[in-house]
């Protein structure tokens, strides 16, 4: 079989093991200009030309390249949209939503946003202005953002660790947010809350704390697509948590996939955009490991083939998880260490290392296996080579865009 690979695909062999393959039922592909017009025309609430006024300037926050969202697409519809409104091109600015990623190239800025790549401004999270609180905490938002009359975002509903699923004002308040909302949202604290999981929206206490700071930041209308295999399933513009609910459902009908039992090595596809590096990579172990149903046995072992031609990641957000696994000498320490706390970013290190636990991680055929090593996971040359001959093996093809239950 081949699973994902950057843009390709890699061939695995395991003849000598007995394989099971989870893939989900999926969904019929729709056209995600034709999906997105229609969502804007019948959203849920009121029309994006009827809430806008020709005065108002606008910030349309779109996702970075850590996500496969149309976002040229996207932002076409929307700005055609705001144009009906009275509004022209050159009242809006289109903010990359990094959250603490790295800045995006000026050529990927114009891959993902095509005719409107001129429009585009990285989002800085030095460059943020408090206009709220929630739970007590500041809602800060960069100044593009916190300064426009009308505040709107693309975004990709997709399974998410602690959201449950991704979109809605998620895009906004981390995407264009700042330390302190990201630090209490993904701090140890919320993540160790009941509800925080893949695949729950509903009474989520970390999607119910981004869905308030969306409010406090003015955030009335997305347009968000959902997917699976590359290909758009629907898209659905409005009200955020309407948006997010309406696409979760039909991305949770697409995706899950039942699996009985568990498994002595589970096989994991990631594939662009997430596997350009580790921080991104590691999603498929922990979402497997720590999902509804974690298919692993016991002292079991996730398989990840994937590319890492940027290491760990380049943002700041990348580089706290890093240097948290690489200074760390086993899981459990890790673990017991960031429970106490730490610098946004950092989560992803803390779930990993919760997911180590009770299972290993291995990283084959990258192209920073010294980086893979330095963060408590192992790496192989192949997949063949990270499975025991005669393990019991499921096969996951797109792991990250799975719910295993």
């Amino acid at each position: 079989m081949r699973l994902p690979y950057g843009e390709e695909t890699v061939a695995v062999d395991l003849f000598d093991c007995a394989v099971t393959v989870a893939s989900p039922p999926g969904g019929d592909p729709v056209d995600p200009r034709q999906a997105a017009e229609r969502a804007v025309a019948d959203p849920h609430g009121p029309r994006l030309q009827e809430l806008a006024d020709p005065d108002d300037d606008v910030a349309l926050v779109v996702t970075d390249i850590t996500r496969a969202t149309p976002d040229d697409v996207l932002a076409d519809v929307l700005l055609t949209e705001l144009a009906r409104a009275g509004i022209d091109r050159d009242q809006v600015t289109i903010l990359l939503g990094l959250g603490l990623h790295r800045p995006m190239t000026d050529a990927e800025i114009q891959a993902g946003l095509g005719e409107h790549a001129d429009l585009a401004v990285n989002h800085d999270p030095d460059q943020t202005v408090t206009v709220g609180s929630v739970d007590g905490v500041p809602v800060a938002v960069h100044e593009a953002v916190a300064g426009a009359d009308r505040v709107i975002s693309t975004g990709m509903v997709e399974p998410h660790q602690y959201a449950g699923f991704s979109g809605g004002a998620k895009t906004v308040v981390v995407g264009a947010g700042a330390a302190p909302l990201i630090r209490y949202t993904h701090g140890p604290e919320m993540l160790s809350r009941p509800g925080v999981r893949l695949g729950r929206v509903a009474e989520n206490p970390f999607r119910e704390a981004i869905d308030a700071a969306g409010d406090a930041v003015g955030c009335a209308f997305c347009l968000n697509v959902t997917h699976e295999g590359g290909e758009t399933l629907a898209a659905a513009a409005g009200e955020p948590r309407a948006v997010v609910r309406d696409l979760a459902s039909t991305a949770r009908t697409a995706l899950a996939v039942d699996v009985d039992g568990r498994y002595d090595a589970v096989v994991a596809g990631v594939g662009a955009p997430k596997d350009a590096n580790l921080y991104q990579a590691s999603r498929a172990f922990t979402y497997l490991v720590l999902g509804a149903h974690n298919p692993v046995r016991d002292g079991g072992r996730v398989v990840i083939p994937a590319r890492l031609q940027e290491g760990a990641g380049d943002g700041t957000g990348e580089q706290r998880f890093y240097q948290q696994l690489s200074a760390a000498s086993d899981a459990e320490t890790l673990y017991e260490r960031l429970r106490d706390g730490y610098e946004p970013g950092a989560q992803r290190a803390f779930v990993v290392a919760r997911a180590l636990r009770q299972a290993d991680c291995y990283i084959t055929n990258s192209e920073a296996p010294d980086t893979v090593e330095a963060c408590l996971m192992r790496t192989q040359e192949t997949v063949a080579e990270a499975v025991e001959p005669g393990s019991d093996v499921l096969v996951v093809p797109d792991a990250i865009d799975t719910l295993v239950v």
